[in-house]
């Protein structure tokens, strides 16, 4: 047994204090390496290498860098703008009465959500309308959006025998009218010895009321493609019966909203055995097959509204929202996912069988644990 150095308090969630504890035993070094700098912090593991931004990020600021997540196995990397990025803390309900008035404090753009909805520029509704659809509205309750305006961020990095995990947090710094700021969005990522695949949960600590609150984030991550040349399919595990849903690349050669096909919402759809989305890989200049690149949200529970769209310019969407459940102020709400790549879909079940229901993740001298 290695002695323990330190032990960092994390966060907690009624009746689960969630710890970290840092140690640095003489074989960490054996299996991954990390690499930090003032701009982001590189895992670099037996089977997988990512990088996640403090600053200054290549895409987005929230989950693994763009471009940056590759399978040592095969030499496949992701092909969109990054893995498991986050938006802001919304709810149910249209903002049009009041979003000329949800400015960022710093005069960077605003924070609504549903603009469009007043909008008079044909171009910009119609793009609008393509990016979210028009049969559910949303609207923010705090932001930045995460991904885009986030600040400067210090994750805290725990090394052990066996994993390497990751911590990052932030503070929402402005609220719609008649809320106010300072929900905490925390991200704790795990790199496990041995995995392609590391497991990720997004967490937020509310410091407002709201009869429907939920996160907004990429599960796993958009595609980047033209006629399809970076990947051949989609799956998606909870569409179209037990077996799920295969979906040619050519479906997604035109555009589309995402209430048109391919989405999910609790309220319409009965409650899947398992909640999975995954991309099929193919390499760019040959078209030779690659591994999966998938997403798998641990609890079907908690998963709000998610959508598989393809948006103007060679990009699917793949957006998740997790809770849409009624929140008090000082209460807390979680998801935990599985992200990385598979061979084949039932190496992807196979998986999810084995970590199926839960929402959290607690690290400390025990080990790393997924927590209902």
């Amino acid at each position: 047994m290695h002695a323990f150095l330190k032990i960092l308090t994390l966060f907690a969630v009624p009746s689960l204090l969630l710890i970290a504890a840092t140690r640095q035993p003489a074989n960490a070094a054996d299996w991954a390496q990390v690499t930090e700098n003032d701009r982001a912090i590189k895992i670099s593991t037996d089977q997988l290498e990512a990088v996640i931004p403090k600053k200054s990020p290549k895409q987005w600021m929230t989950g693994i860098e763009k471009g940056s997540f590759l399978d040592k196995a095969t030499g496949f990397h992701e092909v969109g703008d990054g893995l498991m990025v986050v938006d802001w803390l919304m709810e149910a309900g249209s903002d049009a009465a009041w979003s000329d008035k949800v400015i960022a404090p710093d005069g960077n753009g605003v924070g609504r959500y549903t603009w469009y909805e007043n909008e008079t520029d044909p171009a910009r509704r119609e793009y609008a309308l393509m990016a979210h659809g028009s049969s559910h509205r949303k609207r923010m309750v705090e932001g930045p959006q995460l991904c885009h305006r986030m600040k400067p961020v210090q994750p805290v990095v725990t090394k052990a025998n066996d994993f390497i995990a990751v911590k990052t947090t932030y503070k929402f710094e402005y609220a719609a009218p008649g809320r106010k700021p300072g929900s905490q969005w925390t991200q704790l990522i795990v790199f496990p010895q041995g995995k392609r695949y590391f497991v990720l949960m997004d967490k937020i600590d509310s410091v407002n009321d709201s009869p429907e609150m939920f996160l907004r984030n990429d599960t796993p991550g958009c595609v980047r493609h033209e006629k399809g040349d970076t990947f051949s399919e989609m799956y998606l595990s909870y569409l179209s019966g037990p077996n799920g849903l295969r979906i040619p690349a050519s479906e997604f050669f035109s555009p589309f909203p995402p209430d048109l096909k391919f989405g999910y919402r609790r309220d319409t759809h009965k409650e899947p055995q398992n909640f999975i989305r995954a991309y099929h890989l193919r390499n760019k200049e040959t078209g030779a097959a690659g591994p999966w690149l998938a997403g798998l949200t641990l609890d079907p529970a908690v998963v709000y509204e998610a959508w598989c769209s393809q948006r103007p310019g060679g990009i699917i969407v793949m957006i998740e929202e997790i809770h849409g459940q009624s929140v008090k102020a000082g209460e807390s709400f979680s998801a935990a996912h599985i992200v990385g790549f598979f061979d084949d879909i039932p190496a992807m079940h196979n998986v999810y069988n084995r970590y199926k229901g839960n929402r959290a993740i607690t690290v400390d001298d025990t080990g790393w644990h997924l927590v209902k």
